[in-house]
């Protein structure tokens, strides 16, 4: 069975479209409907850069130029860049720069740099701004500015560098010296790196365009003010030459420098860590500063009530009536100030002496078992009760001689009467303490509270021998006949008074 035949105008037609599809490829280089991410970016020059231009970041092809438009009515032009999917994500802060590529590929690429994940992610067909851009200086340009005087200057400055280098002195040229100093250049390096570093800024792109900005705008006002520029130059050579004159005392600044500079590290390292506390600090006091205004307009009120109380009606009349007396209770107190000594020796005396001297138990013939003040204070009730009458005449404790064969003195003579004298029943106990035949000393220098607690029941404490009685009747009265009639003596007046149970010593 034989196929059917084609017509001649649809093959023409099938030729039509295969020479139109050759053509369009040959022309545009672009499979249809395969158009991949694209983006856009504007360079302040890009004559530099050629359409199929690779498009690289770190150095990885992940993309090429597809086009390089003017930007009308500018200098500028616009770069159409396809990438790949490899270079995806871009963000907002992406860069792009026109670097040269190595000698052996020729014409230049564009080095992307897709920015941070911070950022925003672009999306096909957005643009980069110029200020994301950066273009490499051409030799032309380095040429074209330098003009005769820029070169002369040139000139002076590499003759006054090769005199530097050459310059000898203590037996070393300049260049020596700057080999030396290499030995701690890489030390220092990492500090200007660090320095450098922030020298870019926290916007690369951005800051350090700012930066170059700033720099030509000092520039062209030092143009402007050329003949301040001049004298500013010859006072910077009058300052050199001073620093020239005192090089050696220059050259010993120079070597504190070092251990300046890392005791001024190791305190902005502590000024560092302090931060988070000052930081908290600063966040926690917010509020009371908040409050502050408020508080102010509060105390408004206050303060013209406390400068009313404070006037001469009020508290201000008052002070001026107390001045009197405040002059009189000043020099009281420098009069206490002598006084209080006095005082604090009376008191550490009744501390360390007379209170515990009062606790002590006295351990005699009479003893009852209590402390020492305790019968003090039973004297006193046993006075009181024998000072008791009937008769209108007061409390008068009264005293009746009675006969006995023991004769007793007063001891001293009156003027009125003379000594006088008594019989007495019994023998005389003796006295308690002991005379010891003269009296102790006294020393005015000596503070009470040194002096050593009295032993009240040591030997001496103990009574003296009777007196006042002959010998035959102390050897006819027996020790235990006084102790029998004095303990029969003090169950008689236990009767007759229950609180007078001891003798006052």
């Amino acid at each position: 069975m034989s196929r059917p035949k084609r017509s001649s105008a649809f093959v023409g037609l099938v030729a039509v479209v295969v020479l139109a599809i050759v053509a369009f490829l040959g022309f545009t280089k672009d499979i249809p409907f395969t158009h991949g991410y694209t983006l856009k970016a504007q360079f302040e020059s890009a004559n530099s850069i050629r359409p199929n231009s690779p498009v690289r970041i770190a150095g990885v092809e992940v993309g090429k130029v597809k086009s390089v438009e003017a930007l009308q009515g500018t200098n500028a032009a616009v770069l159409t860049m396809e990438l790949k999917k490899s270079a995806l994500p871009i963000h907002e802060d992406a860069t792009a720069k026109i670097r040269p590529r190595i000698f052996l590929e020729g014409n230049f690429f564009v080095d992307l740099k897709p920015g941070t994940p911070q950022s925003p992610t672009l999306h096909s067909g957005d643009t980069l701004k110029i200020s994301q851009t950066a273009t490499p200086v051409q030799l032309d340009q380095v040429l074209t500015s330098l003009q005769s005087d820029s070169r002369e200057d040139l000139k002076q400055v590499l003759d006054g560098f090769s005199t530097a280098l050459n310059d000898t002195r203590d037996g070393k040229s300049g260049a020596q010296s700057l080999n030396d100093a290499y030995d701690d250049i890489p030390s220092a390096e990492s500090s200007s790196a660090q320095v450098l570093q922030a020298l870019l800024g926290t916007e690369p792109g951005r800051d350090v365009a700012r930066l170059i900005r700033g720099t030509a705008n000092t520039a062209d006002a030092l143009d402007r003010n050329e003949s301040q520029l001049q004298g500013l130059i010859t006072n910077l050579n009058t300052t050199m030459a001073a620093f020239a004159g005192e090089s050696e005392n220059l050259q010993a600044s120079i070597r504190e420098l070092p251990p300046t500079l890392r005791n001024a590290d190791s305190a902005l390292a502590s000024l560092n860590a302090a931060f988070p506390s000052t930081r908290a600090f600063a966040r926690e006091i917010l509020p009371g500063v908040r409050e502050t205004p408020a508080t102010i307009d509060a105390a408004f009120p206050w303060i013209a009530q406390t400068r009313a109380l404070v006037g001469k009606s009020e508290l201000g009349g008052l002070a001026q009536e107390l001045s009197p007396a405040t002059a009189d209770l000043t020099r009281l107190i420098d009069r206490a100030e002598e006084l209080l000594p006095q005082t604090d020796l009376a008191s550490k005396c009744v501390r360390d002496i007379v209170l515990p001297a009062g606790d002590v138990v006295i351990k005699d013939e009479f003893t009852t078992g209590v402390e020492n003040y305790k019968e003090f204070f039973y004297a006193l009730v046993g006075l009181a009760g024998e000072g008791q009458n009937t008769d209108g005449n007061g409390m008068y404790v009264r005293f009746q001689t009675g006969g006995g064969s023991q004769t007793v003195s007063l001891g001293s003579k009156s003027a009125n009467t003379g000594e006088l004298f008594g019989n007495n029943v019994q023998v005389p106990l003796g006295n308690r303490p002991a005379y010891p035949g003269k009296r102790p000393p006294y020393k005015p220098d000596v503070p009470c509270y040194t002096n050593k607690l009295p032993d009240l029941n040591g030997p001496a404490a103990a009574k003296t021998a009777p007196t006042g009685t002959t010998a035959s009747t102390a050897q006819a009265t027996s020790v235990s006949d006084r102790l029998k009639r004095q303990a029969d003596l003090e169950a008689v007046r236990a009767k007759l008074h229950p609180f007078d149970s001891k003798r006052s010593r």
